[in-house]
């Protein structure tokens, strides 16, 4: 077994599961995930003999559970469930958010507590290393039940319905299928619920979008100590001495990260300069380690709750203990908290970030022109990069009300209590896409403003991360077209092509 494969049924965090996913790193079926998967199928066959009543298995669906299934129709009841499930709409899922659903599925049941057939984990392994990817509209969860609508059409693609991607081409999911040397699966007793109900959707959605918030939070970190240089701010509000005072964990980290990023910047050295009137710096500077620090530690505990529900088992009814038991870990709502706590920390983050952007580009600071401009009047420079920051930054404000506040009751009540956890992680992803673009528009504005103070360099991990920035965003000379310069730059802090400076 390659020393980078993927034993199915392991833990794994947010790193491993975005490797596996996007980097093609196998997936491995053992023989280990194979048993344990036969021993859980043999207690559902076990409860069916019984002819007791089986939720999902022998009987409907949510408020048609008391209807009672007869043997020789439970697989047509299993495709139809799939079928009729598939009522997702809207804009499709990228295809690592889509292929990271069904790898998360596949991992789910390869821990032996669905009662599903090995030969379905076989299928699904096949489709993943094949690189089936199911094409899968964004809205129509609730959250709850799992995300019965989006994993439904990831369903649809295992039994040859709906669409696919494969080799990059969009095609029937029979003909991906055949390409691949694969057959429609036929689903038995229990295994389309199995595969529909879970959180898999939420997970890989916002799985995704926090390891990007993260890669945002530590480029924020960038923009910070360079719009500082920029503005001839002080570093003295992020001496360890006062995060001692308040040792919040990301306080503490996010002092320190500035701390290091500004290190050796001679513009530090000869920023005291006669008549400068200012004995504090703004907050949005002196108060950096406390508003990074405090959307550091709100991202680490999302991580947390994403890489728990990762390792657990959210299918219903569940092989426990020897026994089949209907219970509800299907239910979102704690990735519906955590993401809608973390959207209102990159909300929080691209505020801040985006009112340094305002003192980098107002004209007021020692040795900068007003809007970064050459020659201001003749020249707007970095004006209106600034509003379209503003813009950004009021938007994630309507976009950071929680979703989790919400809930619409389903299946003529039954299920009379939903998460919305689709919908946060949905969110979630817009603010983070919306934050590193202002987060980049305050590093290409900064930036601008420290030619002003050339030859003077900046910190040594400030210039080695500007240094990464001019590979693509060179410095203005004049009024240009700046949109490409910001878009280009949002896609570099998304990228990660930020992180070696803080290795």
């Amino acid at each position: 077994m390659p020393s980078n494969s993927f034993k199915l049924g392991s833990s794994l965090g947010l790193e491993r599961f975005s490797q596996v996913v996007e980097s093609g790193c196998g997936a491995v079926l053992t023989s280990a995930a194979l048993r344990r998967v036969a021993g859980a199928r043999r207690v559902l066959e076990s409860a069916m003999a019984s002819g007791k009543p089986v939720y999902g298995v022998n009987t409907g669906f949510g408020e048609l559970a008391s209807v009672r299934i007869s043997r020789e129709r439970l697989a047509q009841v299993q495709r139809n469930l799939v079928l009729s499930h598939a009522c997702g709409v809207g804009e499709p899922l990228s295809a690592s958010e889509a292929r990271g659903i069904l790898f998360l599925r596949l991992n789910e049941l390869c821990r032996g507590r669905s009662g599903v057939r090995p030969a379905l984990v076989r299928h699904l392994a096949r489709m993943f290393a094949a690189s089936i990817v199911p094409l899968i509209p964004s809205r129509g969860s609730v959250g709850a039940s799992g995300d019965l609508a989006p994993q439904a059409h990831m369903a649809l693609a295992v039994i040859g319905e709906g669409d696919a991607l494969y080799r990059g081409r969009r095609m029937p999911a029979k003909k991906a299928l055949a390409a691949a040397g694969l057959p429609p699966f036929v689903l038995s007793e229990k295994e389309g619920l199995a595969l529909l109900n879970g959180t898999q959707a939420m997970q890989s959605v916002g799985g995704f979008a926090l390891l990007a918030a993260e890669r945002v939070w530590r480029a924020a970190n960038l923009a910070c100590a360079t719009s500082l240089d920029a503005l001839t701010g002080t570093p003295a509000p992020y001496d360890e001495a006062i995060s001692r005072l308040k040792p919040h964990p990301g306080q503490i980290t996010a002092a320190r990260s500035l701390r290091r990023l500004l290190a050796g910047s001679e513009i530090r050295r000869s920023h005291n300069v006669a008549g400068d009137p200012r004995v504090q710096d703004s907050y949005s500077l002196r108060c950096a380690p406390q508003v990074h620090g405090a959307v550091f530690d709100r991202l680490a505990e999302s991580r947390r709750v994403v890489e728990t529900e990762m390792l657990s088992v959210t299918d219903n009814p569940l092989v426990a203990g020897g026994r089949l038991i209907s219970g509800g870990n299907f239910h979102g709502q704690a990735l519906s908290f955590a993401f809608d706590s973390a959207a209102g920390a990159l909300a929080a983050l691209a505020n801040i970030s985006e009112r340094r952007t305002f003192q980098v580009t107002a004209g007021i600071a020692p040795r900068l022109k007003p809007f970064l401009a050459s020659d201001p009047g003749v020249e707007s420079g970095f004006m209106i990069a600034q509003y379209v920051a503003a813009a950004l930054a009021s938007e994630n404000k309507t976009l950071a009300h929680p979703a989790s506040a919400d809930s619409v009751p389903t299946s003529a009540n039954k299920e009379d209590f939903v998460s919305m956890g689709m919908w946060s992680a949905l969110k979630f992803k817009k603010i983070v896409w919306n934050a590193a673009q202002v987060v980049a528009i305050e590093l290409v504005s900064a930036a601008q403003a420290i030619e002003f103070h050339r030859p003077l360099k900046s910190g040594r991990r400030v210039e080695a991360g500007l240094a990464v920035l001019r590979r693509k965003v060179k410095a203005s000379k004049g009024d240009e077209v700046l949109s490409g310069k910001l878009e280009t730059a949002r896609e570099m802090v998304l990228s990660g092509a930020f992180e070696e400076i803080f290795s």
